[in-house]
């Protein structure tokens, strides 16, 4: 608990926070899960008419993971985790079923346009994330640039886009993985293992205290009367 601030109500506000584990790792196991898969029938190693199985994954797998991760990261105060979460949740879900409702192997002029827009939005958390912690944030970037190319696949129909989505695809998965080993490793054992890539206020180590931790808290939206 934490008084609000000095003053008229300085001894009768307080904040209360609830302790939660760091969700993020088990949005990037979602994401890397989504782009292998992805990568696989776009690089051959899939045939096309695993397109309804990938799709399907997508939905019930990827989806609900990463929107999990968004809410605990809005619960943990963390906007970076909840934006960037939410926005990938509700990109795969559209890929999902878009994969579903259409033939095998088919692209998508629409779902071209909005992976454009995805790739857009994604940056938003991306720019967030890296004045504080730099894996993510290339998590989140390598995310952005692989809807990217994917979109222009899905425009140009281009066999030489699709090749190129996948093999993004394929090194976003290894970057995914290893940001969720780092910091489950991280939160699991009170100290850096796996370096982030931390800076500025990202330095705060896991171990710091209390005090250290809440400084600002009382600014931050949930407690200030505006968003």
């Amino acid at each position: 608990m934490r008084e609000a601030g000095e003053g008229r109500y300085g001894t009768q506000a307080q904040i209360v926070l609830r302790p939660l584990a760091n969700p993020l790792p088990l949005g990037f196991v979602g994401l890397a899960g989504a782009t292998l898969l992805l990568s696989g029938l776009q690089l051959g190693w899939l045939e096309a008419g695993e397109g309804q199985a990938v799709a399907l994954a997508l939905i019930a797998f990827v989806f609900p993971l990463q929107l999990l991760t968004s809410v605990f990261g809005y619960l943990a105060r963390d906007v970076v985790a909840g934006t960037g979460m939410g926005i990938l949740c509700g990109t795969w879900l559209t890929v999902g079923l878009v994969m579903l409702t259409s033939p095998p192997g088919a692209t998508s002029d629409a779902l071209g346009l909005f992976l454009l827009l995805a790739a857009t939005a994604m940056l938003i958390p991306a720019s967030a994330a890296s004045a504080a912690k730099l894996v993510p944030a290339a998590v989140l970037g390598g995310a952005a640039l692989r809807f990217l190319v994917t979109g222009i696949y899905e425009l140009s129909g281009s066999g030489t886009w699709e090749d190129i989505a996948g093999v993004v695809g394929l090194a976003l998965c290894v970057l995914a993985l290893y940001a969720a080993l780092a910091m489950a490793l991280e939160d699991a054992r009170g100290r850096t293992v796996l370096p982030l890539g931390r800076r500025g206020d990202g330095r705060i180590p896991p171990e710091a205290r209390l005090e250290e931790e809440l400084s600002g808290v009382e600014r931050e939206p949930g407690v200030r009367n505006q968003l």
